[in-house]
């Protein structure tokens, strides 16, 4: 007899059992249950692997090798394509907000007399002026120093 081993227990190949009577329930696969060895042609079977109620694997058994393959979920699959698109979805919004801006004044250089000259600067905006109308007429300013 073959005993094929994985994380849950021994897998070998199940005795006959008598059938259950009709009015018993079946009871619940136990945790890591091992289902029946499948026969294929030649020289291979099939032993699948569940826990709790859900197929979880197969072992492979064919030409004198033993092999375990995984089965693929796809609550797994939909789970790791939401993970990738949030990545995904976070790099693009970062590289929009970090692109390089156009810098706020344009090329300084040293003028004739040490003055600054700003090219490509728009002019200053005008502060708003708080006199009453009379005053900017006769163009009067407060003697008093705004602070």
């Amino acid at each position: 007899m073959t005993a094929i081993f994985n994380p849950t227990g021994p897998a070998v190949t199940p005795l006959p059992r008598p059938a259950p009577p009709k009015a018993a329930t079946p009871a619940p696969a136990p945790a890591g249950a091992v289902g029946p060895v499948l026969e294929l042609p030649g020289d291979a079977a099939l032993v699948p692997v569940h826990r709790d109620g859900r197929p979880v694997g197969v072992f492979v058994a064919a030409g004198g090798r033993v092999r375990y393959r995984r089965v693929v979920e796809p609550d797994q699959l939909v789970a790791a394509a939401t993970g990738a698109f949030a990545v995904a979805a976070l790099t693009a919004a970062v590289a929009v907000w970090s692109r390089r801006r156009p810098p706020s004044v344009g090329t300084v250089t040293m003028g004739p007399g040490g003055w600054v000259s700003l090219r490509g600067v728009p002019a200053p905006r005008l502060r708003p002026d708080h006199r009453p109308w009379w005053a900017r007429v006769l163009r009067a300013h407060r003697l008093v120093v705004d602070r």
